[in-house]
């Protein structure tokens, strides 16, 4: 039996899904979760061998939620299943211990086959994610690259308003190490300031600001 849990901030998605996996012979959600904090304690509760993960949660990300459950259950397979295609967000996750990565837009088939994948120790994209990886890797270097996944999702916060002092209660840190990361991830990205690292995240897909150019 293959144990699973769900976690994504939306209960109806969250349902379907539920009704979905349940129904499969091996197959069985032993619970589920709408953030970060709730997934780290549902991991730690239950031990499933597969958490398919939405990136946008309550709070800190999904990507955040990755590295807190793989620092404590490594034995837990990881798949992203998440309406996010960027090649940040798919690096990042991937770079956090995600096994496997899944568009929302997947049929339920192989999202069925996919959680069968990464809990026999295989990776598991969907087209679209594979093709998001291979150009990645003809086109070499991007922004977002020399990021760590606790920057990435320090900048993430911040691209969606959040101040250093609200950054640092939902990662669990000091508001100095935020200061810290931000002043990092400024001389990484060459920002001079926040200002142009908002700039660069909606020119990367980060997110999109009004006005700003997002090829």
């Amino acid at each position: 039996m293959i144990r699973i849990i769900l976690v994504d901030d939306h209960a109806v998605v969250r349902s379907g899904y539920r009704r979905l996996l349940d129904g499969e012979p091996g197959l069985q959600v032993v619970g589920e979760a709408a953030s970060a904090d709730e997934a780290y304690a549902l991991v730690l509760a239950e031990a499933p061998e597969v958490a398919v993960i939405d990136l946008s949660l309550r709070g800190s990300s999904g990507i955040e939620a990755i590295r807190r459950i793989l620092s404590r259950a490594p034995r837990t397979r990881i798949l992203v299943l998440s309406m996010h295609e960027g090649a940040g967000h798919v690096t990042q996750a991937l770079r956090s211990g995600a096994h496997g990565y899944l568009t929302k837009y997947s049929e339920p088939e192989r999202v069925i086959e996919a959680i069968r994948k990464v809990a026999h120790g295989q990776r598991a994209f969907s087209p679209e994610i594979a093709q998001v990886l291979a150009d990645e890797a003809l086109e070499g270097d991007r922004p977002f690259a020399h990021l760590t996944p606790r920057e990435f999702e320090v900048l993430r916060l911040l691209a969606h308003g959040e101040s250093a002092s609200h950054i640092a209660h939902s990662m669990h840190l000091s508001p100095k190490t935020v200061l810290n990361y931000l002043s990092l991830i400024r001389q990484k990205l060459d920002a001079e300031n926040d200002f142009k690292l908002l700039h660069l995240a909606a020119r990367h897909g980060l997110l999109k600001l009004p006005g700003a150019s997002v090829c």
